[in-house]
């Protein structure tokens, strides 16, 4: 049976849910609750900031929230009751930027995320090496050598090839840098010869030999090199990193730049009921030179942002621009502070061709979301929103600037006018803030993901929070304690005045979140009629201490009223 839910009532016996009839009370057992949580501390995250005791759960949904007795009262013959024991109740979670995928990884890439120095890297290709047969790929997982290693640098081509001769060897980052050895270079047909690739380059020693690292544009000669895993590989992966994400407390992600292939192995997931993570596909294409294909990419078959359903669905299309504040490649409106050659960042594209991809974009519904950081390249980026407004409206559409790490408040302004939301990251600022400030100087450090700003300037639900898994951490409580605090490991912060209150940071995980991909009618929030996204904590992240916020942890997680993790 399917029930129809109203708008929520309260009663006399603290009940807040959707209206049962007369006929429905006198059947208990036909119309109970698949699921009651009892004796708990829930933070509905309504508009009124309710707390209460207890949420009742059937078909999926949220059916009721009130007392525990009262919630008690509905439980049939089946219903399934968890005494919580006064532990506190939030929403799902929703990460609206991650690179999911990427936590299914641990059988099939080298990881690298725990060196911490260049001998410890080559130390863990070797032992990778070691199990693979000789001429097999060897791909390593997302790390960030700038910030990690104590060397400060990225491998060579030589280093690598000194721990795997006889293997092609490609070292994914963060994103916007590779390596790779000489023999992959020379799988590719890359040599002293190739000429740098438009928007990026194969960087070269003062002898003009290659250094095996690949900047922005010239990654793709390798990357379209390495053998695609197979479909049960890609199965596999992908129920792997939703447990982990759901052991998080995360129920929803934006996928932050997806393949068309990622798309399908996804959408097998929900077809067999296996999904556990509801997810909005950033969907990715490689722009062609040719705008006439660009434009056939767009037209398609028909379908544009918001195709889908609850467990999946298109949230837009991902167009890159500029590169990183962690890795010196963000377009900045300032020289950079060590430049001696008037060095400003780097664009993959002009802003002309950038206008004329949202362009075509708008034109078939297609909502667009611009990974951009420096705010040379914010002003390009909305520059080219507003380009597209004029052509067909896109106030209601909430076009995204992913990152805009480094937005300025005018620059808020200006995307607030138009209704862009932003999608940041604070853990950036977890343990790169001095890679931040080595690049950017300090000033800029302390400006970067000014949350704050942007909450006062474009109002909190034209935002959503998220890591940027696993260029980051993808522990929620550990980005929250970062917006509540503005600290790094160490204990510095870094723009205090920036800082947010917890109740904030949590919405930007859920109430706030969920408009990323217009579900805010349909999760973000435990009120009757919405989706049963829940999530069981360790502590109480409105009292312990604000150093211990990120020491939270998922003790249950609920998606769509089913248990799928439990400590």
């Amino acid at each position: 049976m399917v029930r129809k839910l109203t708008a929520c009532a309260i009663v006399a016996t603290g009940m807040c849910f959707a209206g049962v009839t007369n006929a429905e009370a006198q059947q208990p057992d036909f119309n109970a609750p698949d699921l009651i949580l009892v004796n708990g501390k829930v933070l509905t995250l309504d508009e009124r900031s309710t707390v209460t005791e207890a949420v009742a759960v059937a078909d999926g949904k949220i059916l009721a929230t009130g007392t525990s007795a009262s919630m008690r009262l509905l439980a049939g013959a089946r219903t399934r009751v968890i005494d919580v024991s006064g532990k506190t109740v939030i929403p799902g979670l929703i990460d609206t930027h991650a690179h999911f995928k990427a936590a299914g990884l641990g059988d099939y890439v080298v990881s690298l995320g725990r060196a911490r120095t260049v001998a410890e890297a080559l130390e863990a290709i070797k032992s990778f090496v070691a199990k693979r047969k000789p001429g097999e790929w060897i791909v390593g997982g997302a790390w960030h050598p700038p910030s990690q290693l104590a060397e400060k640098r990225y491998l060579t081509r030589q280093e690598i090839d000194s721990v795997a001769p006889n293997n092609p060897v490609y070292l994914r980052t963060v994103g916007h840098f590779s390596m790779a050895n000489t023999m992959a270079l020379q799988l590719v047909g890359v040599d002293k010869s190739t000429a740098d690739p438009s928007g990026g380059k194969f960087e070269r020693d003062a002898a003009g030999d290659f250094t095996g690292l690949l900047v922005e544009s010239a990654i793709d000669r390798v990357e379209k090199a390495v053998p695609p895993w197979t479909e049960a590989d890609e199965i596999r992966q992908f129920t792997i990193a939703q447990g982990v994400l759901n052991s998080f407390g995360i129920t929803s992600a934006v996928e932050g730049a997806t393949e068309a292939r990622d798309i399908r192995t996804l959408q097998k997931l929900v077809a067999s009921g296996k999904a556990t993570l509801r997810t909005g596909v950033m969907f990715r294409p490689e722009p062609p030179a040719d705008l006439t294909a660009w434009e056939a990419i767009m037209a398609g078959n028909g379908a544009s942002s918001g195709f889908g359903n609850d467990w999946l669905k298109f949230a837009g299309i991902k167009i890159f621009y500029d590169g990183g504040m962690t890795l010196k490649t963000a377009l900045m409106r300032d020289v950079y502070p060590d430049s001696h050659d008037n060095y400003h960042g780097i664009a993959q594209q002009t802003p002309e061709r950038l206008k004329q991809l949202v362009s075509i974009c708008n034109r078939y519904d297609w909502r667009v979301g611009v990974h951009v950081v420096g705010d040379l390249g914010i002003d390009h980026v909305l520059d080219a929103f507003e380009s597209a407004d004029k052509e067909k409206s896109i106030r209601d559409r909430r076009f995204v600037l992913i990152h805009a790490s480094l937005i300025r408040p005018e620059q808020m302004e200006r995307a607030q006018r138009i209704g862009v939301r932003i999608d940041f990251q604070n853990a950036f600022m977890w343990d790169k803030a001095a890679t931040v400030e080595r690049f950017l100087g300090r000033a800029t450090a302390d400006r970067a993901v000014p949350t704050r700003t942007m909450i006062e300037k474009m109002g909190i639900d034209s935002l959503g929070a998220g890591t940027d898994f696993p260029v980051n951490p993808i522990n929620p409580f550990l980005n929250m304690y970062v917006m509540v605090t503005r600290k790094d490991p160490n204990g510095n912060a870094y723009g205090a005045a920036e800082a947010i209150t917890r109740e904030q940071a949590l919405r930007l995980y859920s109430s706030a979140a969920s408009r990323s991909t217009f579900d805010e009618a349909r999760k973000g929030t435990i009120e009757p009629g919405k989706l049963a996204d829940i999530v069981v904590l360790s502590a109480d992240y409105t009292a312990v201490p604000e150093d211990q916020i990120k020491d939270i942890k998922a003790d249950l997680t609920i998606a769509g009223g089913k248990v799928v993790f439990q400590r």
